[in-house]
């Protein structure tokens, strides 16, 4: 029996839970076919940025001088690689079953996946033409021999793995690297309603003999193989270098950082492989070396084409927020009451056409954001571009160590800069996170201000996946401190005082603690106490240990954790008033909102922040209250229906796989969206 001691689940282990999670979304009957797969795409994903960050990270401390100690609480890193292989290899296993089982169940809907030994006559000119037009042009085939190095490409890389036999028996051996800019998936042409779709692996096995002609090969074999680096960045020490030159120059070393995680073709031979894990410096010991199938980098998945509109989830067409029409004057409307949108469930373009009003009104005088992740083709960043061609001050902070966008962050970095919007980089040592934008507008001789406060991203194209919270405010009281935390960008150094918001890495940790010692004081007292919070991920053993103190004094807290919850809930005299769930669903949970009675007088704030020590002590985030009342009862509302979903949620860190079933099925995000169409039409 647990006691007054603090447990712990480790956050690797944790983070591979919530990826099974999302393997069991693939695994569902009830989510339509292709949906299924595009979730195996995600799970795959997912895997790979977990190898590239999480496992790269223990994989360092393993080689280094401390790896005999345990400093994973339980486990040294040695042990903790081994676990995580364990865990990975089987969900990995799971996922190929999974596959095949999806690929059995689209066949009866008359989808047929074709490899080079099931290509019909019909198709072979159709499939000449594209190897030959689209595919030969883009491939690298790159020779490999015992002497020479192997080859520096990207940080994540799938290839084909080609083995030759010659003439005279001698053995040839080179990769055929795929082409990033193609499609995998190729639909082939059809006069029926059957449909047959190759991947592009499969065109170019059809056509080795064509590629290596000129070896006059007697015999040809290709194996699939996927290795993935260390993603974290190194920074030299040159000052003549820019920060933006030194993230450049860091992002570029990632093809030569040590490999993490090496997947191959169960089929390949056992002397073909060892020859490639000697070339490519494979550590047996360290790195993650996993047999696998025919096909890798199935993340590709996640763009699977439709093919069939029934086998994907019917759309949910963004709303309107009531009261808060595109045509209105957003100053004006600002000015009375605060509007907050619910991403995907209402139009993200709330937040394009703000800034696209800004930037041509000529009482705005200045535009300050953050930027941590745009979309490719940016109507944010034309906004801000449009807004400095007309005369507007435009202030950036864009975070150019945003993982994985770094490059997007340079390109559009320096692309705004050319036209004259001051940037600022930030700190090396701080990663900023926020998601907040400053409006200045003149108005009677005196600077108004106006403004919004976001859980998300100001990316158009997550916006349509992401459940995200943004609040339009012209509050004083919180603005005047969002305008501090642009100034602390520029002065960090300087003490700042935060009322109202909660600023990482100023006072986060500190006034989290303080509200759920609040809690503790009264129920204590006998008052009623609970906490309420939607968050990503946990991992800060500081407030576990605060909310476990609060469980103990008889606070009731129920917690949605989308991901890692290194929390044990429901254990007796540690947890017992702990409840956490876990909703995995169409859209990814992104939303990060808490909720405190505060003697029935609820306390309710939105966040960019995770509860995660990152987040507390090495990132600028921002925490922003709830002060009128009909939004507080709508995010009340929100967590509400999360909490009652039958359907997506799971019980985190107790074994258990769900809720208990009621004879009425709830699905959250489906009853978001009624809640919002409801609104609307005064319901």
């Amino acid at each position: 029996m647990i006691t007054s001691k603090n447990l712990f689940i480790n956050r690797e282990i944790s983070w591979l839970e919530f990826n099974e999670r999302v393997l069991e979304e693939a695994d569902d009957p009830t989510v339509p076919l292709i949906e299924r797969i595009r979730f195996l795409g995600i799970f795959s994903n997912n895997l790979d940025e977990f190898y590239r960050v999480r496992y790269a990270t223990v994989k360092r401390i393993a080689v280094s001088t401390n790896s005999g100690k345990k400093l994973f609480k339980d486990r040294t890193a040695k042990e903790l690689l081994n676990d995580i292989t364990i865990k990975a290899t089987d969900l990995q296993q799971k996922s190929f079953l999974t596959l095949t089982n999806i690929i059995k169940l689209l066949e009866k809907d008359k989808i047929y996946f074709v490899d080079e030994l099931k290509i019909k006559f019909n198709h072979k000119q159709f499939i000449n033409n594209y190897f030959f037009e689209i595919i030969s042009p883009a491939i690298d085939v790159i020779i490999l021999n015992k002497n020479k190095k192997f080859p520096k490409f990207k940080e994540n890389l799938s290839f084909l793995l080609i083995r030759i036999i010659l003439e005279n028996n001698d053995v040839q051996n080179a990769i055929i690297r795929f082409p990033r800019n193609l499609d995998r998936f190729v639909i082939l042409p059809s006069d029926s309603k059957e449909q047959n779709i190759i991947m592009i692996d499969d065109i170019i096995r059809f056509h080795l003999k064509d590629i290596f002609k000129i070896f006059n090969p007697k015999s040809i074999e290709a194996n699939m193989v996927k290795a993935s680096r260390d993603a974290e960045l190194d920074f030299d020490d040159d000052i003549s270098k820019s920060y933006l030159d030194k993230i450049a120059q860091s992002v570029k070393e990632r093809s030569s950082a040590d490999p993490v995680r090496f997947v191959y073709d169960s089929e390949i031979k056992l002397e073909t492989l060892n020859f490639l894990l000697n070339k490519m410096g494979i550590n047996n010991e360290t790195d993650s070396i996993i047999p696998g199938g025919k096909y890798h980098n199935r993340r590709d998945y996640m763009s699977f084409p439709n093919l069939n509109n029934s086998l994907v989830y019917e759309s949910m067409l963004p709303l309107n927020v009531k009261g808060f029409s595109h045509s209105d004057n957003t100053f004006d409307k600002l000015k009375k009451k605060d509007f907050m949108i619910h991403t995907p469930y209402h139009k993200f373009s709330y937040l394009i056409s703000f800034l696209m009003k800004s930037s041509i009104d000529p009482k705005v005088k200045k535009i300050s954001i953050t930027i941590y992740r745009l979309s490719k083709l940016s109507k944010v960043a034309s906004a801000l571009i449009n807004a400095a061609r007309n005369g507007k001050k435009v202030v950036v902070q864009i975070e150019l160590q945003a993982r994985f966008d770094e490059s997007a962050n340079i390109r559009y970095a320096k692309e705004m800069q050319s036209q004259g919007i001051k940037l600022i980089f930030g700190s090396p040592n701080l990663k900023v996170h926020s998601k907040i934008c400053l409006i200045e507008r003149l108005e009677n001789g005196n600077l108004k201000k106006y403004g919004f406060i976001s859980t998300g991203n100001f990316n158009e194209s997550t916006a349509k996946i992401y459940t995200d919270l943004t609040l339009f405010t012209s509050n004083v009281k919180i603005l005047d401190e969002v305008s501090n935390v642009f100034n602390f960008f520029n002065a960090n150094y300087k003490k700042y005082v935060f009322k109202n918001l909660i600023v990482s890495p100023i006072n986060t940790e500190t006034n989290i603690k303080k509200l759920i010692n609040n809690e503790i004081v009264n129920a204590k007292n006998g008052n009623e106490a609970w906490i309420k919070i939607k968050i990503n991920n946990i991992t800060s053993y500081s407030l576990i240990r605060s909310l476990y103190n609060a469980s103990r004094a008889g606070v009731k807290i129920q917690m949605i954790v989308r991901g890692i919850c290194c929390l044990i809930p429901g254990h007796k005299s540690m947890s017992e008033n702990i409840k956490v769930i876990s909703i995995v669903d169409r859209f990814l949970e992104h939303t990060r909102f808490m909720i405190f009675n505060n003697n029935n007088d609820n306390k309710v704030f939105i966040s960019s922040a995770d509860w995660m020590t990152r987040n507390l002590d090495n990132r600028v985030e921002v925490t922003c209250p709830i002060l009128q009342e009909d939004i507080k009862k709508e995010i009340l509302d929100i967590f509400n229906i999360y909490w009652s979903d039958n359907i997506k949620a799971r019980l985190v860190n107790n074994n258990s796989k769900s809720q208990s079933k009621s004879l009425k099925s709830f699905r959250s995000q489906q009853k978001m969206y009624n809640y919002y169409l409801n609104k609307i039409e005064g319901l």
